[in-house]
């Protein structure tokens, strides 16, 4: 058994998007080598609502997959396609943009506003595919027990257990993990794919380090992941897939392979040609 190092903290910062909702950027832009195939985590904790009414008005995407995944909460969402829905406490969508979408996601006013935005990036052979949504109900989430842990399989496999989704182009590991004070929780993973971990609350003891909630930890190789929750308990997002080892091209919320492609994305929007599939 080789337990995993810490590689990397990182998060902390809060930042304004969209039409100006505060988050904390947990990974992004500067990220994406260390992280692949993990382009961006954002996060949202807030009990005011102009935090984030403003919202995410209409935007495309293409090249990618959003996975947003609330604890608490409410996001109603459409498309281009007409499309519409609503994720709210203890659902997830599953979004992939392909070969292009424009879309909208506007948080509505809650007692908190608790959850996280993923990107996962699409193999080169996959960008444009076509754009689907992936609706994950609260009830369709397995809850595995544990001494002092509750894990919620949002994608992936666990003890045994298949999640709703297991990632159509990357298959990727995403854990919702509750630890009670004190407990430690252990995992055995695949040394080769990338793995880290978001601290939605309390906080957690590995590698003979605290690490704060608001932070993402990358860890480095190994093939068990040792954790022990601080003496408040902790509560945990934990993403692991295999890296893709392709070059990005990325402007805004289009990632791509090459400047070429980045080029055309953004003359068809101009266009009018961006949405290949009705």
């Amino acid at each position: 058994m080789h337990v995993k190092p810490i590689k990397r903290i990182t998060g902390g910062a809060v930042q304004y998007d969209g039409a100006g909702v505060k988050l904390v950027r947990v990974i992004g832009y500067n990220d994406v080598q260390e992280f692949d195939p993990f382009l961006m985590l954002d996060a949202f904790d807030s009990v005011d609502p102009k935090d984030y009414v403003a919202g995410f008005p209409w935007h495309p995407h293409r090249g990618i997959e959003t996975v947003t995944y609330l604890i608490e909460g409410e996001i109603e969402h459409g498309d281009s396609m007409g499309n519409k829905g609503s994720i709210n406490d203890g659902c997830c969508q599953w979004m992939t943009g392909g070969s292009g979408i424009i879309h909208q996601e506007m948080p509505q006013e809650s007692r908190l506003m608790l959850g996280t935005q993923l990107w996962i990036n699409l193999p080169k052979k996959d960008k444009m595919t076509d754009p689907a949504y992936r609706d994950i109900r609260e009830h369709q989430i397995p809850v595995i027990q544990g001494e002092g842990s509750e894990v919620r399989i949002i994608s992936g496999f666990y003890e045994g257990k298949a999640g709703p989704e297991q990632g159509d182009y990357v298959k990727t590991l995403y854990l919702d993990i509750k630890l009670e004070p004190d407990a430690s929780w252990d995992l055995s993973v695949n040394p080769g794919n990338t793995l880290f971990i978001y601290i939605v609350r309390g906080s957690v003891h590995t590698d003979n380090q605290e690490v704060p909630y608001h932070r993402a930890v990358l860890f480095g190789e190994g093939d068990t992941l040792s954790l022990k929750a601080g003496s408040e308990g902790a509560r945990i997002f934990l993403y692991s897939a295999k890296p893709l080892g392709e070059p990005i091209a990325w402007a805004g919320p289009i990632v791509m392979n090459t400047r070429e492609e980045l080029s055309l994305a953004q003359r068809e929007l101009r266009e009018g040609t961006f949405i290949k599939h009705a």
